[in-house]
């Protein structure tokens, strides 16, 4: 059987960046944050639209030095408190317009949880290694602001 909901294709945007971070929260409590609470530690308060069912959109904007930033995509695939898989689109200095592939991996660990982080299907390896750079400090973010 083939899956219902379509993927992108990645196959001519082989650039690829991942992160890793532990934090000190139930893999329960992340996966409500990714799902659910982009607004309490991403997004620009009040510009969340999401429904956390495989095949709905999503949208938001976060807001850096002055300028607001629209990010959006659909949400593929979900397992409770295990993982987020969405694709995930931005403009400059972002995906570049381009449709990715985010994949949040909730793996207990530690009184804790390893959150793994695997970002595909970028256009070029500038849109590449910003993305490597910045989802370590978007993670930091987010431990932050979950406390």
């Amino acid at each position: 059987m083939t899956n219902p909901i379509p993927q992108p294709d990645l196959s001519a945007r082989p650039f690829d960046s991942h992160a890793e971070r532990w934090m000190p929260y139930p893999p329960s409590r992340l996966y409500r944050a990714w799902t659910q609470e982009f607004d309490l530690w991403f997004a620009a308060p009040g510009t969340v639209v999401m429904d956390p069912q495989p095949g709905q959109p999503w949208f938001f904007l976060t807001e850096f030095n002055g300028q607001r930033h629209p990010h959006y995509g659909r949400f593929l695939r979900l397992t409770p408190a295990r993982l987020v898989e969405i694709t995930w689109v931005t403009g400059k200095g972002g995906t570049e317009g381009a449709e990715t592939l985010l994949t949040v991996e909730l793996i207990p660990e530690k009184d804790g949880t390893r959150v793994r982080l695997a970002h595909r299907g970028f256009p070029h390896e500038q849109a590449r290694a910003a993305n490597e750079a910045a989802w370590p400090l978007v993670l930091a973010q987010q431990e932050e602001k979950l406390k």
